[in-house]
């Protein structure tokens, strides 16, 4: 069945605290919205800026917040492997339904050395853990033979964050696995490969745009979901259009966020440093974005 889950930013204060009230608030847009999960500490959710107690009493606010009314995937990457375990047992004791960790970033790795750092972790967590592989961050590919082979020996992996531009691995990943393990879940983590990856019989997207119009992409769903494809059509050439946001700046994370605060969705743009600070200017293209696509 198609899903859509929000890797969900992360709202914080001017001090780069976290924003309580902003990130009960957004939960709660995002669950109005009809997403089917929420993932927070992904890349979005700038995980890599915040220290361990601050990742802690975010997993725990969200978890309060979220209520079991929809699935919450923690982030719980680090290059220590100790801190992953130690973060994956903090989220799975709180009551998260799973973690995600992206592969390790800085050196290239190969699939051997790939495979025995996802074998440890599959042993040592304790529930359903996500493979992410993201290699405009960390530099390499995981190859769809290593996460085939770590499928099939550890029934705990449940599924695998792809986040890739195009669809070529993806597709390989779904033809390496889903014949050998149908519940396997694989998801694109581009929005505008949504569609492309459930057509191809993937599980849909982990993608940022449903931070900003969770009833956009929930719509597409529903349209798949009711095989209208010609919604399908409508929605895909609509997210199209959206993906412009991603390129209004470098990286995207503060963009995202201030298209959200234009929006009026409860958070301000603040990022962790050294991400940049949206100016006037960006402020034009993302309400010219938003206003074409009838979002204001």
């Amino acid at each position: 069945m198609a899903k859509y889950i929000t890797p969900a930013v992360t709202p914080l204060c001017a001090d780069g605290s976290i924003d309580t009230k902003g990130a009960e608030a957004l939960y709660e847009y995002l669950i109005n919205g009809g997403v089917d999960g929420i993932l927070v500490l992904g890349s979005i959710g700038e995980f890599f800026a915040f220290s361990m107690e601050q990742k802690k009493q975010l997993i725990s606010l969200a978890v309060k917040q979220i209520r079991g009314r929809i699935p919450v995937i923690i982030g719980t990457a680090d290059t220590v492997l100790e801190n992953v375990l130690e973060l994956s047992d903090y989220a799975l004791n709180e009551g998260a339904d799973a973690v995600i960790v992206v592969s390790p970033y800085y050196f290239s790795l190969t699939g051997d050395s790939l495979e025995t750092w996802y074998d440890t972790l599959a042993e040592k967590i304790k529930g359903k853990l996500y493979i992410y592989n993201f290699p405009d961050r960390t530099g390499y590919q995981i190859p769809a033979e290593t996460i085939r082979r770590l499928a099939l020996k550890h029934p705990n992996i449940a599924g695998c964050k792809d986040t890739i531009s195009g669809m070529d691995h993806t597709r390989e990943l779904i033809k390496a696995v889903k014949p050998l393990r149908p519940d396997f879940e694989i998801y694109s983590g581009f929005d505008d490969n949504f569609a492309h990856n459930v057509i191809s019989g993937g599980d849909g997207c982990i993608g940022g745009l449903s931070n900003l119009a969770p009833e956009v992409t929930s719509a597409w769903v529903s349209a798949f979901r009711r095989e209208d494809y010609a919604a399908v059509t409508e929605l895909q050439r609509k997210i199209d259009r959206l993906m412009s946001i991603y390129s209004v700046g470098t990286p995207f994370v503060p963009f995202i966020k201030r298209a959200m605060e234009l929006r009026g969705i409860g958070i301000r743009s603040y990022a962790s440093q050294p991400l940049p600070v949206p100016s006037d200017t960006d402020d034009q293209k993302l309400l010219a974005i938003m206003e074409s696509e009838g979002l204001l």
